[in-house]
Formats: structure tokens, C-alpha cells, sequence
């Protein structure tokens, strides 16, 4: 074995798609390449014995923002035991702001964006001759249908076990800067009868949960139907034996005929990422959404009121111009709508975003090492952004984790935002902590503060008890979305 491919990702369950896009696509040196992925928090000197046991040439790490500090470490210690070893670097976190980059400096060489048949091109010249002479190498953009799918290599272990990630497009037409698909020109589409090809194939190897990355799933809709289709036809067919799909959907863009395709889907089978990362008009226009918000409202509400879909819904806190009081403001809005979850993120200033145009302007700063979280800008302070930091994490523990169904409206009542984030302050008051925090712990917390607020706390955590009870028992869907429908 000639040439290692790995990358440490967040969680075992996390298939790389990215590692075997370039294993398919290595031609001649694929007999000669292999995949090994690790997970991040693992010992650097074990990770290095275990690829150093391969005795590869080439070793080719996939960085992302969740890795790229464990992966330097990873790095600079492969250099030190194995100097001859060839590493190359890849993926999001290195194909932008390179010369800044310690992992850069640290490797031979770096193919930025896409590497699909850069990555194979750049092995040979290193094995073959002649050496490059360029550390950075831009990644060519083949035409979508020269790219060989990788859904063959994943294995009967990455099916059993293992969410399997899909895409039936790359790229996006929308230019939201804090995403690094405003670098997007467009989107483009592979060949969706060669797609849906490969899913008929893992699908029949036991493949039963689907996660879409195409960033813009509904943006051509003929082609969403046809996807869907084959989702509902295996439905059909294996009524007893369901498929799972999530995809992310574009919230102002539902026409009838996709309404009518979701409509049909069971529960438990189907769930949407929605982007609304703002309702604030003022806010989208820094940043460059284009966003129809009384038709996303629309058809959000029309998700929750008319099908089955776990619906996870995304606001970011810290954008330029949003203040306190206009977040608050969207939160309730989109509370109100009904979706299952709320994802409460941080703004991130990822590498190669167009979001650092507004740095002086908005006084945005930013954590120096990753995931770079904003700390601070004009309109919200240090202290005030840490509060929100932590009401993230609480949300996702109390209404994000559907154990506290019933709990969470009373908490909320008619001023969601401001009622939260006032548990939120009690909850670090009374633990100094936002993680570890057991889930008996937090219950006997919550119902504390209900007593406190003259709540009947003992009925309501007893209807959440045995909601949670109830549905562990009755279904094998994702825990989280289990509980959401148990309620």
C-alpha cells in the first residue's frame, strides 16, 4: 500500500464522503490506496503508530474545521518520526488563507477545493515524476459526469452502523457569506439517473438512512420529485422495513407538486434542515440571503401543520447589524411556527468567507482558533454573547433534545427568547456549567426553577418521564426524532 487516505472525524458514525470521492477517482494508483479514518480526540502517537504500520509514501489528510487542530498536531509529529513520508492536505479548512496555516507549513503539499482528480494527478507526480515544484495546487473542476461516484466503497459496516452521506449536486446558488458556498458560482447536478443508480444499489446492501449535503435539495424541483419517488417507492414496497432521508431544503421555495411528494412520506421517515439564520431584513441584506420571510414562514408552518417531517430549523446568533432584541424577535417567530427543533447556532468566521468584508464596520471579532466563534461585535457585547453561548447549549439539552416535551411551552409561555434565556442565566447561576451535566440532574434543575415560577414542576417532568419511557420502547427511529414524535 503506496498512498493512505484519512481524516479524523467528528464521530464514529460519520462516514468521510470526501475520502472515498478520492478513491474512486484515484484510476491507476487505486490498487495501491487505501482508506483508514480515525475519530478526533484519539492520542496523536497512536494514530501515527497505526498509519505508520502501513508503511504508506503518501498520506493524504481530509482538514476540516472540526479537525484541523488535532490533524496538525497528527502532522507534526508523522514529520518528525517518518520524515520521508509525503503528506498532502485537503479539504474546506485548508483551501483558503493557506499561507497563514501552520498544518500548511507543516505538510508537502496542498490541493485546495475540489480534489477529485487533482489529488490522483498530484500522487503520480510525486511517485512517478516529475516532483511538483508548487506546494499549493488548485483543484480542476471536472465535468460532473467524469467524477466516479464512491458509493461502492462504502463498506457492509459503514451500512450497518455508519450514517451514509449522499449527494445528488455539489455547490450553490446563493451567496450567504457566512457560508463557504458563496465561492459558488452555481450548483451542479450529477446525472440523477446514474445517482439514483448507486442509492437502488445501497439500498439493496441494507442501506436504510440517507443524508443528503446537496446544500440546495429543493432547487430544481423535477428532479426533487425523482429523488423523493424512489424514497416513497421503497416505502411502498418495505412498509415494514422504512428508509430514513434528510436533506436541506431552501424554506421559500415550495412549490405544489414538492408539498404533494412530502405529504406522502410516513412519519419518521423524512426530516428537513431549514436555514432561516435571520428574519431580520436589514441583517439578510449584510449578508447577502435572499430570503422571501413571509413564504418561509408559510411553508414552515405548512410542514408542521400539514406532514410528517421532523423539521430542524436554523437561526445563527452574532450576524452583522443583529441585535439582541431582533434575534429575540426571529427566535419567537420561528418558535411559534412549531418546528421540532431549533438549531441555535454561533456565527463562525469560516476561512475564505465573505463575512470578513464586515469586520470593521460591525467591530466583529472573532475567536483566533477554530471553529472561530464570534466573541463580540457592535451590537452585542462579550458578556451578552457568552449568555447566548450558553442559552445555545441549553436549548439543545432541554427543547432540542425532546426529553422535556411538555416542560418546554410552560417554560417558554408567550415570550420564548426572553423566558429561555432567563433559565439559561439560572441554570449556569446555579451549576457553573454548561456540558456533563446528567440528565437527572437537569430535570431535579428544572423542576427547582418551576417551583420557583409557582409551576406544577412534578406533573410536567412526570409527563415528560413517561413520554420518554413510552417511546424508547416503541420505535428504533434516531433517538432525538423519537421522542420529538412520541410527544
Amino acid at each position: 500500500m503506496t498512498i493512505l487516505l484519512s481524516t479524523l472525524n467528528a464521530r464514529y458514525t460519520h462516514a468521510s464522503l470526501g475520502l472515498r470521492y478520492l478513491l474512486a477517482n484515484m484510476g491507476e494508483l487505486a490498487p495501491q490506496t487505501r482508506i483508514q479514518e480515525f475519530v478526533i480526540g484519539a492520542k496523536t502517537t497512536e494514530l501515527v503508530e497505526r498509519i505508520l504500520a502501513h508503511q504508506p509514501r503518501i498520506v493524504g489528510f481530509g482538514v476540516y474545521i472540526w479537525n484541523v487542530e488535532e490533524t496538525a498536531r497528527l502532522v507534526a509529529t508523522l514529520k518528525r518520526v517518518a520524515p520521508q513520508l509525503v503528506i498532502v492536505l485537503g479539504g474546506p479548512e485548508v483551501s483558503h488563507e493557506t499561507g497563514e496555516q501552520e498544518i500548511v507549513r507543516l505538510a508537502d503539499y496542498v490541493v485546495t477545493g475540489w480534489g477529485d482528480v487533482t489529488f490522483s494527478k498530484l500522487c503520480g507526480e510525486i511517485l512517478n515524476g516529475p516532483k511538483p515544484l508548487m506546494k499549493v495546487h488548485a483543484g480542476v473542476q471536472p465535468p460532473m459526469a467524469d467524477i466516479a461516484m464512491p458509493y461502492s466503497l462504502y463498506s457492509d459496516e459503514d451500512i450497518a452502523h455508519r450514517t451514509l452521506y449522499v449527494e445528488a449536486s455539489r455547490g450553490c446558488p446563493f451567496k450567504c457569506e457566512f457560508c463557504l458556498s458563496a465561492l459558488d458560482k452555481t450548483a451542479w447536478p450529477f446525472n440523477i439517473d446514474t445517482f439514483l443508480a448507486e442509492m437502488e444499489s445501497l439500498h439493496a446492501r441494507g442501506a436504510r438512512l440517507f443524508k443528503f449535503v446537496d446544500r440546495t435539495f429543493n432547487l430544481n424541483i423535477k428532479t426533487s420529485l425523482k429523488i423523493m419517488q424512489f424514497f416513497l417507492d421503497k416505502l411502498a414496497a418495505n412498509p415494514d422495513d422504512p428508509v430514513y432521508a434528510h436533506f436541506e431544503l431552501v424554506p421559500d421555495h415550495l412549490p405544489d407538486a414538492l408539498k404533494e411528494g412530502i405529504a406522502k412520506f410516513p412519519p419518521g421517515t423524512l426530516q428537513f434542515e431549514i436555514g432561516i439564520q435571520s428574519f431580520n431584513p436589514a441583517v439578510q441584506g449584510h449578508i447577502s440571503r435572499k430570503q422571501d420571510n413571509q413564504k418561509a414562514a408559510d411553508n414552515i408552518r405548512w410542514l408542521c401543520e400539514h406532514s410528517n417531517v421532523h423539521m430542524h430549523v436554523d437561526l445563527i446568533a452574532g450576524l452583522p447589524g443583529e441585535t439582541v432584541e431582533s434575534f429575540a424577535e426571529g427566535f419567537d417567530k420561528l418558535w411559534a411556527l412549531g418546528p421540532h427543533e431549533i438549531q441555535f447556532g454561533i456565527l463562525k468566521r469560516l476561512r475564505g468567507t465573505p463575512i470578513i468584508r464586515h469586520t470593521e464596520e460591525f467591530g466583529m471579532v472573532y475567536d483566533p482558533h477554530p471553529p472561530y466563534t464570534i466573541l463580540a461585535n457592535r451590537d452585542i457585547g462579550f458578556p451578552t454573547m457568552q449568555r447566548l453561548v450558553r442559552f445555545a447549549r441549553y436549548w439543545d439539552l432541554v427543547a432540542n433534545s425532546g426529553r422535556f416535551t411538555h416542560t418546554t411551552p410552560v417554560l417558554l409561555g408567550d415570550r420564548p427568547f426572553h423566558r429561555f434565556m432567563a433559565l439559561s442565566d439560572w441554570l449556569y447561576a446555579n451549576t457553573d456549567a454548561t456540558h456533563r451535566i446528567a440528565l437527572d440532574r437537569l430535570a431535579a434543575l428544572i423542576g427547582r426553577y418551576l417551583e420557583e415560577q409557582g409551576e406544577d414542576a412534578e406533573a410536567l417532568l412526570a409527563l415528560d418521564g413517561h413520554g420518554v419511557r413510552k417511546k424508547a420502547a416503541a420505535t428504533a427511529l434516531p433517538q432525538r426524532q423519537a421522542r420529538h414524535l412520541a410527544a
